[in-house]
């Protein structure tokens, strides 16, 4: 897939399906942006459960925070990235061994790896790169209405 533009309806649809989201590189700091969209994606009823693994077993926003995708004990369709763009490989290596699969992964600006989302589509997965939710759901969601 040609990751340099999204149709609306690609993004919509992950936007819509999805309902528990893991966000890798959640923050307690309420001016990072991992913590702003995690609030976000509450208020807009999703379940967003934070991956950090310096702050496991805490909670940001309310939510238990967990070290990996991997002690996670459900189901997870999307898993949004706050990580450098170097680090995506990573994070697919960890997505590809979850069961079931998540739906989608999602990196947030800046992060995009072309390599690392063909490695997660193979499996499946819908990606999408350097967008953040916050500024599409606006804008998709209302459109939609």
């Amino acid at each position: 897939m040609n990751h340099d533009h999204y149709a609306d309806d690609y993004i919509r649809h992950i936007l819509k399906s999805v309902h528990t989201i893991a966000v890798v590189g959640a923050s307690p700091n309420d001016t990072r942006p991992s913590h702003g969209v995690m609030g976000f994606l509450l208020g807009k009823g999703y379940r967003v459960i934070p991956v950090n693994p310096g702050h496991a077993g805490k909670t940001i926003l309310g939510q238990t925070v967990y070290a990996r995708l991997a002690d996670i004990p459900e189901p997870i369709d999307m898993v949004d990235v706050f990580r450098a763009a170097n680090q995506l490989q990573s994070v697919v290596d960890e997505v590809l061994t979850l069961w079931p699969l998540p739906s989608a992964l999602w990196g947030q600006f800046t992060v995009r790896d072309d390599a690392a989302a063909a490695r997660a589509e193979a499996a499946g997965i819908q990606v999408v790169m350097d967008r953040c939710p916050v500024t599409e759901y606006p804008v998709l969601m209302l459109k939609a209405s």
